[in-house]
């Protein structure tokens, strides 16, 4: 048998995910996408629709390493990126691994822990390393940190500051199943499914495989007038009236790298107008601060965004 195209290796992951994660289809593509380009992931939705299970099968899928935290006030920035600690019967200090020394970091609620404690994960997100008393410590490759947050609870919280936003490559909703696709949920649950043992994944991907995938992302193909395209998209949130902060430099450099995963993913050769229409959204949506009055007067960040879509000029 003929070993697969790395583009049919991610393809099959995503096949053996939806085997366990019903129903999150473009949920799995945006971390899959994210994945290739060195992205992170921000998930929101409201408890209970799959959020963890999906990270955790991704990586099963992908034989990734991988952590959890659970954000809450107490955390300390220590308990991210680990701690020198002196141990009983060795001379000197020994640097101690935080749960951040993986491929696949799932922080879970993440607006529920302070900023000091957010901003631990900065320097890794955006360098790789996290430097400890001093010592700068290299990230495993891969990298991904997907952090969830709930989009209704506010109590306890702590907005997340625009900085670290800014460094997510996408903010994926996840939004309630289906009649259908809950209506499968119910029976595999009834069948015994346990969400915590994901021994049935099955490896399809390599880390041959990914890396040779993202080589491919990296060299695809884009044209001037379509760069030029995702430049004219991040400035019209600029002058939108209805947006106080608009996207920066660096969001339109993810549009470009979120829209060449998309295309490679979809198997073109190059990158085309609608892969990048495709995954503004989810590129732009938390870079952009809307107006206090357009707040109150109903306005949302998805429904300004759609607007701008519809009205900038789309290269032929």
């Amino acid at each position: 048998m003929a070993a697969r195209t790395p583009r049919a290796s991610l393809l099959a992951a995503r096949d053996e995910i939806a085997k366990v994660v019903v129903g999150q289809q473009g949920v799995v593509s945006g971390l899959l996408a994210a994945l290739l380009v060195n992205g992170h992931v921000l998930v929101e939705g409201v408890p209970g629709v799959g959020k963890t299970l999906v990270v955790k099968t991704l990586a099963a899928a992908l034989r990734l390493d991988a952590g959890r935290i659970q954000c809450t006030p107490d955390l300390l920035p220590s308990d991210i990126t680990g701690q020198v600690i002196l141990e009983e019967g060795r001379r000197g200090l020994t640097f101690r691994p935080g749960p951040i020394f993986t491929n696949v970091l799932l922080a879970d609620e993440i607006n529920r822990t302070p900023p000091r404690t957010q901003s631990a994960l900065l320097e890794g997100m955006e360098e790789r390393q996290v430097t400890v008393e001093g010592t700068t410590h290299r990230l495993p490759e891969p990298f991904l940190v997907v952090a969830t947050r709930n989009p209704i609870e506010f109590e306890g919280t702590y907005p997340l500051p625009e900085a670290q936003l800014d460094r997510f490559l996408f903010s994926l909703q996840v939004p309630y199943p289906t009649e259908d696709d809950e209506e499968a949920i119910v029976a595999q649950h009834d069948a015994g499914f346990d969400p915590h043992d994901l021994s049935r994944v099955r490896q399809v991907v390599t880390a041959a495989a990914l890396g040779r995938a993202r080589a491919e992302v990296d060299a695809l193909r884009v044209d001037p007038e379509v760069r030029k395209y995702i430049v004219r998209l991040g400035r019209a949130t600029r002058t939108e009236p209805s947006v106080l902060l608009g996207v920066s430099p660096r969001g339109a450099s993810m549009l470009l790298h979120a829209a060449k995963a998309w295309a490679w993913l979809a198997g073109r050769e190059f990158v085309t107008p609608d892969e990048v229409k495709q995954v503004a959204p989810a590129v732009f949506r938390h870079r952009i601060l809307l107006r206090p009055d357009a707040l109150i007067e109903g306005a949302t960040v998805d429904a300004v965004l759609n607007r701008l879509l519809a009205d900038v000029p789309v290269p032929r």
